[in-house]
């Protein structure tokens, strides 16, 4: 597949390319992805089906914290505009050239606080002034990493449907009302608790405060937000203020 090519990374461009193309379903409806044309600046793949937009990036090493990404101003543009793609990630192992992680970051997930600005370059640089941005992994909530395959795992088709549609809700809501969501959500997955009470979100009101300084009423915006979630069946309210992921 790839033996035209005599750059490391164009190999793998293509490698990685050519494995999702033969091997991955639409997250939304599971239909087969298609690929664009080459040097489409928004996307690599797309559905015909939902006409959902997908952009590949490969790294042979494990995905860490935070991801390489390009310009940050076009970042924050597509973010805050209809055009952004979901990300696909696929993790590589170049010795038995095997993947070993793919998963899905779906674009309603992708607000500004999630995107790390990097220095710009050095006015010796090629592209001076240039800034370039991250992908902050370790911002998102685990409910936005949706696994396909996982440690060489794979995952059943209706598990990665069920957990893209778990999710969409946060599509119908704005940026600064998703904000408050993915937080809280956040706020959850660091309990590591599978049924959790009101007072153990709220040693997260001090985090939340600062993350939020125009907000003034952080505790009932906390309320507020988990009840959004148990109405959108994220969460089961158990009662006495206790709450259960679903």
């Amino acid at each position: 597949m790839a033996e035209n090519y005599t750059s490391p990374s164009q190999k793998i461009r293509v490698m990685t390319e050519g494995w999702a193309k033969e091997n991955v379903f639409c997250p939304s409806c599971g239909n087969a992805i298609c690929e664009y044309a080459n040097n489409k600046p928004v996307a690599d793949f797309f559905c015909e089906k939902c006409t959902e937009d997908f952009e590949l990036k490969s790294k042979k090493d494990s995905f860490g914290t935070k991801i390489v990404d390009g310009a940050y101003s076009t970042m924050i543009e597509r973010i805050e505009s209809t055009k952004n793609p979901n990300f696909f990630f696929l993790n590589y192992d170049t010795k038995n050239f095997v993947v070993q992680n793919f998963l899905i970051l779906p674009k309603h997930f992708f607000v500004p606080e999630i995107i790390e600005k990097r220095k710009p370059l050095s006015s010796n640089a090629r592209r001076a002034g240039w800034t370039g941005c991250n992908i902050l992994l370790s911002a998102i909530p685990e409910s936005g990493k949706i696994f396909y395959i996982k440690d060489g795992k794979q995952e059943p088709k209706e598990k990665v449907l069920e957990n893209w549609n778990k999710t969409l809700f946060l599509r119908d809501q704005s940026q600064s009302v998703k904000g408050w969501t993915l937080d809280v959500l956040r706020c959850v997955d660091l309990l590591k608790k599978e049924i959790f009470t009101l007072d153990e979100i709220y040693q997260f009101d001090q985090l939340l405060s600062e993350k939020h300084p125009e907000n003034q009423n952080i505790r009932p915006k906390i309320r507020q937000q988990l009840q959004i979630l148990r109405d959108k069946n994220f969460l089961e309210f158990l009662g006495n203020g206790r709450y259960k992921k679903t």
